[in-house]
């Protein structure tokens, strides 16, 4: 099975949580403890090792603050 790796721009990020949603893995989250220069609790993977590659978050993010490596 393939393997990914999912990062944030989280400075960027709004909180939308499209990206959560879409995930078919639950690999991402809502950082509710830390909070961006734009006021908001950015995404984070919470769930890394579940990580398949598939991008579904990076494609449905509005602002591109994902980017998904493949190993």
């Amino acid at each position: 099975m393939a393997q990914g790796r999912v990062l944030f721009d989280e400075g960027r990020c709004k909180a939308c949580e499209l990206c959560v949603h879409f995930c078919p893995k639950g690999v991402i989250g809502i950082d509710k403890i830390r909070i961006n220069s734009l006021g908001y609790h950015p995404a984070s993977a919470v769930n890394p090792e579940n990580c398949n590659g598939c991008a579904i978050c990076a494609r449905m993010c509005p602002d591109l603050v994902i980017e998904v490596e493949r190993e």
